[in-house]
């Protein structure tokens, strides 16, 4: 009874204090952790890795590992392996790490391991074209992928988050957004939900001790909320706080702010079904219509870098390696005047044929400066004459899927394993492609990038074929982002990484 007395007293005056409970009176550590970046909407709710962007949750939160990791350069590192080895083009041999167990109790070999990546391919629906395997041998820990043709990212890709290696005895437990799974990570998930997942330290990790005993992360699809959580101290850290919000924190020794740049960007694809975007003079004025200066200045506050293309100054192919149209309204009223578009009836919109030119944004609200971007272009290309109609939904995925809207509008890390070929495989011409752009040169390119193993030639190909994409004005980038994560400033071992991963990890701590 005294002992629940001093715990009520204690919690009181952290409270009070403006602290959140982060040490319960028998001495456990406990940290609260608030993020926009988990939601069904965003497909990456639930830790199965083999389902869409799940695997993003499972390394983001410290459940599941990859046999390779990115260091803060981008580079391949080993992590549940030790070695590889190229035996030929379409041969590598694997040396995964020496006592390792899953959650379930399991211990970590290369059967484990194969049976793992055998379900990745059959299900998933980036991961076979990415990977090309044909079949895998497994023996002790030793495991032998062969491709059915040369696959020099093969490595990069393993590290990629639909690669953390699971136990398939264990199995998936639940379904989509409540799915749980057992990982090698410092954290094991006793319960996963759509907005939630409560975790506990994993007493067998591998990696060393682990500090914190339980972790709490909670989706949150408000900004505004999220910021007054962190304030109040409801929870502890934050991933995707409003770029706006940022000023509440910075100079304040109550809380430390770690950020980074990262390869995420804001990016639009047109509908090339869409019979107003087959037009290339639209798409051009839409391009040059938006002011991506001022966003990233004046909504972003100075954390967004406006982008050329899908890649940041940072890469040997990034913005400087490439041209694309600028912020140019008169020139984009030329534009549309030379296909046809008029404004005939002085309502400040132009017309052709009757029909106003309007224009589906289609967009989602996770990503806090998404809907903010979409009334930005809104307020721009109205100064243009182009009328754009706003949808701001969660089920964005089934809509753009469907092909209903002209502009479609997302975020993504379009380097996620250091290596430009993702972008390419995975939305110019792959699942993600969902403005049906078809490019008989740009598919070619992308299969050569996809074979060639030279660093310099990979390089050379992804600024072609980023040129090409521009050139045709199919996608346009707005801006990439800083990742920031804020925490209290009793929080330690928390920071950004350029892949946007690794968040919850073995070195958490509340001092």
């Amino acid at each position: 009874m005294k002992k629940k007395l001093l715990a009520a007293i204690l919690t009181g005056a952290m409270l009070v204090a403006g602290m959140s409970t982060t040490v319960w009176a028998d001495g456990e550590k406990a940290f609260v952790y608030g993020t926009t970046g988990y939601s069904e909407e965003m497909g990456d709710a639930g830790l199965n890795p083999h389902d869409n962007y799940s695997g993003w949750s499972a390394l983001r939160y410290g459940v599941g590992e990859t046999l390779f990791k990115y260091n803060d350069n981008m580079e391949v590192e080993p992590w549940l392996a030790t070695d590889y080895e190229f035996v030929d083009d379409t041969t590598v041999k694997i040396t995964l790490r020496d006592g390792v167990q899953f959650s379930s109790g399991r211990t970590m070999d290369a059967e484990a391991v194969k049976e793992c990546l055998e379900d990745l391919i059959a299900v998933h629906d980036r991961a076979p074209y990415d990977l090309k395997i044909d079949h895998i041998d497994a023996d002790g820990l030793t495991l032998t992928i062969y491709t059915t043709e040369p696959c020099p990212a093969i490595i990069n890709y393993l590290g990629d988050p639909y690669g953390a290696i699971i136990d398939m005895d264990y199995g998936i437990q639940g379904e989509g957004g409540s799915a749980n799974v057992a990982g090698t990570g410092p954290y094991i998930a006793e319960n996963v939900t759509p907005t939630q997942i409560d975790l506990v330290k994993n007493d067998n990790y591998w990696g060393g001790e682990v500090k914190v005993d339980k972790v709490t992360v909670k989706s949150f699809a408000d900004g505004s909320a999220l910021t007054a959580a962190l304030q109040t101290g409801d929870i502890q850290g934050t991933y995707g706080l409003q770029y706006d919000n940022y000023a509440l924190f910075e100079n304040n020794s109550d809380y430390t702010i770690n950020s980074c740049a990262t390869s995420r960007c804001f990016f639009g694809q047109f509908n090339m079904d869409s019979e107003i975007m087959k037009d290339q003079n639209v798409r051009k004025a839409v391009e040059m219509g938006i002011d991506k200066d001022g966003f990233c200045s004046v909504i972003m506050e100075g954390r967004g870098v406006p982008a050329k293309a899908a890649f940041p100054s940072g890469f040997s192919y990034g913005n400087d390696a490439v041209e694309t149209v600028s912020y140019d309204p008169e020139g984009a009223k030329k534009l549309l005047e030379e296909s046809g578009w008029t404004d005939t009836d002085g309502d400040g919109y132009v017309d052709k044929d009757g029909q106003k030119l309007s224009i589906n944004w289609l967009t989602y609200p996770t990503r806090l400066e998404q809907p903010k971007l979409a009334e930005y272009a809104q307020a721009t290309l109205k100064d243009i004459g182009i009328d754009v109609v706003v949808n701001n939904t969660s089920d964005h995925m089934t809509i753009a899927k469907n092909g209903d809207f002209d502009v479609y509008v997302s975020s993504t890390t379009t380097a996620p394993t250091g290596d430009p070929e993702y972008f390419f495989t995975s939305t110019v011409t792959g699942a993600k492609n969902y403005g049906n752009y078809q490019n008989e040169e740009v598919t070619k390119l992308t299969d050569q990038l996809h074979q060639t193993f030279d660093k310099d030639e990979r390089a050379k190909l992804a600024v072609e074929l980023q040129q090409d994409i521009l050139d045709d004005d199919v996608f346009f980038f707005v801006s990439h982002l800083n990742m920031g994560i804020v925490t209290k400033s009793n929080v330690t071992g928390m920071a950004a990484h350029p892949c946007d991963y690794y968040e919850i990890t073995a070195d958490l701590d509340v001092e």
